[in-house]
């Protein structure tokens, strides 16, 4: 069974830095994309970054030019450089895989989430 654990989360002051780390267990697949998702209480979650196997990658316009996302492929590992961190990136962060098979079959992972919190 796929599990991902993420770490890194934590409080931090507007205008700092954190860096979410993302690891799977389990898998016997290479995941064909990656990424990172975010949520606050009463609203949908939304996509942050996603980064495919070819190393394309996708931002919200929220985030762009603050935040990188990276993964390596070998170790289906995805991580997510925050900088200039404001208030509103607050939120419980989510790492999602997505297996695409040959016969159109997709499978998505998600992680349990880790918290993260900056304050103004």
């Amino acid at each position: 069974q796929v599990q991902l654990v993420e770490s890194g989360g934590g409080l931090v002051q507007a205008g700092g830095s954190l860096r979410l780390s993302c690891g799977a267990s389990g898998s016997t697949f290479s995941f064909n994309a990656m990424g990172w998702y975010r949520q606050v209480p009463g609203k949908q979650r939304t996509m942050v970054a996603s980064i495919s196997s070819l190393g394309s990658t996708n931002y919200a316009d929220s985030v762009k030019g603050r935040f990188t996302i990276s993964s390596d492929n070998a170790k289906n590992t995805v991580d997510l450089q925050m900088n200039s961190l404001k208030p509103d990136d607050t939120a419980v962060y989510y790492c999602k895989a997505e297996v695409r098979l040959t016969d159109g079959t997709v499978y998505i992972y998600w992680g349990q989430g880790t918290q993260v919190t900056v304050s103004s």
